[in-house]
């Protein structure tokens, strides 16, 4: 029995001596961490809320905000905020960025109200920031105090027209833009909107905006073809949540709380929103046609005029209304597919109206967009550049409303079948697209929606 138990106690020892042996040679070697390494840098932190609206209110405020454009063209400031602003409630404002990820320091901001606001309680407005150095701004955001704390609801918008190193003009999608500046109510005048984009594609117009509210269900199965090809591209207006917006142009007559459902703010943003991608936008109503009358299309008019006034960025072109009245038989364009589509026939629109020049007369705008800073309905407020009054003779607008406060007598009219000269092709294009929008029946009359 001695003999076991000196075994067993040698054993015991032995395996102490090897446990401890161990355990010395693991605490000497180096510990290798083989887990994935945090990264390198600050967590990111911004931004948080991005808008996808197009009309964002601003937070702890009455203003909205409709968008941010890189906008380097004013010395000094780099970032241009459109906004509609409570004129009577304007407070400093500081511009916060997100810096790839990161958090900005806070910089002032410069509030710059539109001169044109008829009257009304709200104005399209601009706020300039500048972005402090060493930042790669993406998103933008307003405080109301100079310093970093920012609420979990603050709202982020995306910064476009990012810096493109001067070679915008190399890079432009498009020749011609058009902007319809709002669509609100019932409207529903599809063959004149059918007529008025087949017009200007054959002008050679690109791409057609348009800011809608509301229309019509005809006029909208028209558009979604539109969108769908690309042709027209619909920005949502629902300015009707936001405010009460006047179907008028002066708050003394018509009353609300914006001009003609903030008419301004969407021509505004509809020319920022093409500065980077079109050479021309036109400005214009959609019962509207922009006409060359020495030109087949609008590039060679804009060639012609601007070699002969190459420092012009604001082209004005006269309005000339067509009012709708009846013509002899052999002058009515009689389209059997077109009976039953909702709206008139701007083919029949051929005596117009000769303005009288010894009162204002409205024009409606070509422009450079790289020209125009701030624009109001018939005239740029703010420009980079000349205006040149273009003589009616080389182009003037076919201006074909669905009514007019008062007939001109006949003797004052004088006939013009300037449209008359694209009917050949502009028949079977409207045609095509009502068809496709499912609005022409196969045998002629429309579909009865």
């Amino acid at each position: 029995m001695g003999a076991i138990q000196v075994k067993g106690k040698l054993f015991f020892s032995l395996l102490t001596i090897t446990f401890l042996f161990i355990l010395t040679i693991t605490m000497r070697i180096p510990r290798v961490d083989k887990s994935i390494p945090n990264p390198r840098g600050p967590a990111r932190t911004c931004p948080f809320n991005i808008s996808d609206q197009t009309i964002t209110p601003l937070t702890n405020t009455k203003h909205l905000l409709v968008s941010a454009y890189m906008d380097q063209r004013v010395t000094g400031l780099d970032i241009r905020i459109i906004g509609i602003f409570r004129r009577d409630s304007i407070q400093p404002l500081h511009c916060l960025f997100c810096c790839t990820g990161q958090l900005s320091k806070t910089t002032p901001a410069t509030i710059l109200q539109h001169s044109d606001h008829f009257g009304f309680p709200f104005a399209t407005t601009d706020v300039m920031c500048q972005i402090p150095q060493h930042c790669k701004a993406t998103h933008v955001t307003l405080l109301p105090q100079q310093d970093n704390a920012i609420l979990p609801e603050q709202i982020w918008l995306p910064i476009r027209n990012q810096k493109t190193d001067g070679k915008e003009e190399k890079t432009l999608q498009f020749n011609f833009t058009v902007c319809i500046s709002n669509l609100f109510g019932d409207y529903n005048n599809v063959l004149q909107f059918a007529q008025s984009l087949e017009m200007y594609r054959l002008l050679g117009v690109n791409r057609v905006v348009i800011y809608n509210t509301s229309c019509g269900p005809d006029l909208n199965r028209l558009l979604q073809s539109y969108i769908q090809e690309g042709f027209v591209e619909m920005i949502p207006w629902p300015i009707d949540q936001h405010l009460n917006p006047s179907r008028g142009w002066l708050f003394s007559q018509h009353g609300g709380d914006l001009h003609y459902f903030g008419q301004l703010t969407t021509l505004n943003e509809c020319i920022y929103r093409s500065m980077e991608r079109s050479r021309y936008v036109l400005l214009n109503d959609i019962d509207e046609i922009i006409m060359p009358y020495q030109h087949d299309s609008l590039m060679p008019l804009m060639s012609m005029l601007k070699q002969q006034h190459p420092n012009t960025a604001v082209f004005l072109i006269e309005n000339h209304i067509f009012p709708k009245n009846l013509l002899n038989k052999s002058e009515k364009v009689l389209v059997p597919q077109w009976e039953g589509v909702p709206g008139f026939n701007i083919l029949e629109h051929i005596y117009r109206e000769e303005p009288n020049r010894k009162i204002y007369h409205p024009h409606k705008l070509i422009v450079q967009p790289r020209g125009v800073e701030q624009t109001s309905v018939h005239e740029v407020i703010k420009i980079f550049g000349n205006t040149f009054k273009v003589p009616p003779d080389v182009c003037r607008i076919i201006h074909a409303p669905i009514s007019i406060p008062t007939m001109p007598a006949p003797e004052k009219l004088h006939k013009d079948t300037r449209l008359w000269d694209f009917k050949e092709k502009l028949i079977p294009h409207v045609n095509m697209m009502l068809r496709r929008a499912g609005l022409l029946h196969p045998t002629g009359r429309a579909d009865s929606l």
